[in-house]
């Protein structure tokens, strides 16, 4: 498999099981909200309340489509990226092995500290994060080619479980 994608909800360790996979099969790593903060100059919370999440939106489908013209790479997608139609169509004419990191809210609320850096969970962070996770997990499910429930692994047991169910 050429090139290996992350996808799930804020907090179920798309970055961090993404870098250490790439590490571990000698490929590179794309994350594509870093990507986006490149590629604008600015942080992913300065583009939703100064530009818009459209124009976000717009933005991050740029990087998404960039980064899946690389080989050999493990690529992390924000929470938001794959949700759109053509987002969806990007990734499946990819051909990309799509890994769905599975995660409850209780695992995911430590991890995510519902902070402010996380424009989509302003207000009531807990709800919020509810309700985008129920919105958005048949289309992550429709895209994975494999989904592993993280809760309870640590980074080492995901990315052997990704490496596993490449073979």
């Amino acid at each position: 498999m050429s090139r290996i994608v992350l996808i799930g909800p804020p907090g179920c360790g798309k970055s961090t099981v993404g870098f250490a996979l790439a590490e571990r099969l000698q490929r590179s790593f794309f994350d594509t909200d870093n990507l986006i903060e490149i590629k604008s100059g600015k942080k992913i919370t300065e583009i939703f309340v100064e530009d818009g999440e459209e124009v976000f939106r717009d933005i991050e489908f740029e990087v998404l489509q960039s980064v899946l013209q690389e080989e050999l790479a493990v690529i992390s997608l924000g929470g938001g990226a794959p949700i759109s139609n053509r987002a969806q169509d990007a990734v499946v004419s990819s051909q990309s092995y799509v890994v769905f990191l599975d995660v409850s809210l209780s695992t995911a609320a430590p991890r995510v500290g519902f902070n402010r850096d996380r424009p989509l969970l302003l207000g009531n962070p807990r709800a919020q994060w509810q309700s985008l996770s129920e919105k958005r997990r048949p289309v992550y499910e429709k895209l994975a080619s494999i989904s592993i429930k993280v809760d309870d692994m640590s980074v080492d047991e995901i990315v052997a479980a990704i490496e596993s169910s490449l073979k």
